[in-house]
Order: structure tokens, then C-alpha cells, then sequence
């Protein structure tokens, strides 16, 4: 029995990549598990601007000052700490527009390449701080996962697959999802939220016995 396992999700949320992280480790410890997965675009700031903003800007003004916006990410902290999980918020100087990477995503999956894809941009934009927003580092992330930098880059360029993405994403509005990371298990149930590696293995198993 296969599943398909759509993951709703953005390179800039944080609860997004501690999510993949557990969920690798559940996939690493039952490789019997039978999920098909695919990453599908949904922007938590779709009116973005392209250039971005800088982050400590939008922190203040997303949540009402900067005391507010660090009582708003100590749980991220202390999930990381927790957890083992490299993260680096200090980093990041610039909060991007997420088209471009989701863009990046939708063309590695025609490559087959979306997890290595999903991964680096996490690395990138967590652990060093990176602006995935501009198209210099989104090809180096592709070159270094096996795309070819030059195609991305001339792709990268246009319009190619922007309505694609949005598309996708005015589909999973109309669903109600709201929040990142959904996981969607044969486009019929919706799980919100980073699951633990225990839930799971829990859900593997499930799907493994009623197979």
C-alpha cells in the first residue's frame, strides 16, 4: 500500500523545519513506511515584497514590538535546544518573499530532488542565515543538490511556474488550511503542526497494519 503524504509547508517556518527533521527520523526508523511525499508550496507572506524586509523590522511589526516578538519565539528556542536542533535565528538579517524558493522546490520535484531541495533551504535560512529570497543563493542551494544553477537561474528569471504556485496554494485556502506545516494523507485527511517522531511511528504503523 502506498500513501501519498502531501507536506504543506515554507522554507521560512521554523516549526516547518523542526517538523521535516522529526519526520526524518520517523521515515529512517521504519524505511518500511508508506508514504509517497510530495512538498507543496503555501507562503505565510504571500504580500511579501519581492526585495523582503529586514527582519527584525517585520518581527516588531508582526507582533507588537520586540518584547513581543521575543516572548513569541522563545518556544522555537526551546523546542531547538530540546531537541539538539542547529538553529541560528540571530543570523538572519532579512525575513525573503518565498516565491522563488518555492519555486525552486516545485522544479526539484519534476527532478526528483525535493527532499535534498526542502533540506538545504532550511540549512540556509536557519542554521546560516542566508536570504533565500535572492536568485544567487537559491542556485547555489540547486547546484549543490544536484539541479543545474545555470537552468535555475535563467528559470528563475521569468515567470515559469508562478501561477503554478499560486494555484496550489488558492487550492489549499479554499480547503481552510491556514497553517504551516499541514500534512495531508490522500488528499483526504489534514494533520496540522510539527508531529513528534513517536506520533509518527505511531502513524506508520497504522497504515502498514490496515495494508
Amino acid at each position: 500500500m502506498t500513501i501519498q503524504l502531501d507536506i504543506l509547508s515554507d522554507p521560512i517556518c521554523p516549526w516547518c523545519y523542526f517538523g521535516k527533521i522529526q519526520l526524518d527520523v520517523a521515515l529512517t526508523t521504519a524505511p518500511d513506511h508508506p508514504f509517497m511525499i510530495e512538498w507543496r508550496p503555501f507562503q505565510l507572506n504571500p504580500d511579501m515584497p519581492n526585495e523582503g524586509l529586514n527582519r527584525q523590522d517585520y518581527l516588531e511589526t508582526k507582533f507588537g514590538g520586540s518584547i513581543a516578538a521575543q516572548h513569541a519565539y522563545a518556544p522555537i528556542y526551546q523546542f531547538a535546544r530540546d531537541h539538539g536542533i542547529p538553529i541560528n535565528l540571530d543570523a538572519i538579517e532579512r525575513t525573503p518573499n518565498t516565491l522563488d524558493a518555492h519555486r525552486l522546490i516545485y522544479w526539484a520535484g519534476i527532478e526528483g530532488r525535493q527532499p535534498e531541495i526542502v533540506d538545504a533551504l532550511f540549512q540556509a535560512y536557519f542554521v546560516h542565515g542566508r536570504d533565500i529570497g535572492l536568485h544567487e543563493v537559491l542556485a547555489d542551494i540547486a547546484d549543490s543538490n544536484g539541479l543545474d544553477a545555470a537552468v535555475i537561474l535563467q528559470l528563475l528569471k521569468t515567470n515559469v511556474d508562478v501561477d503554478a504556485i499560486q494555484e496550489h496554494q488558492d487550492i489549499d485556502h479554499q480547503m481552510g488550511i491556514q497553517s504551516v506545516p499541514t500534512f495531508i494523507f490522500d488528499r483526504q485527511h489534514a494533520v496540522s503542526g510539527a508531529q513528534s517522531v513517536d506520533k509518527w511511528l505511531h502513524v506508520i504503523r497504522r497504515f502498514n497494519e490496515q495494508g
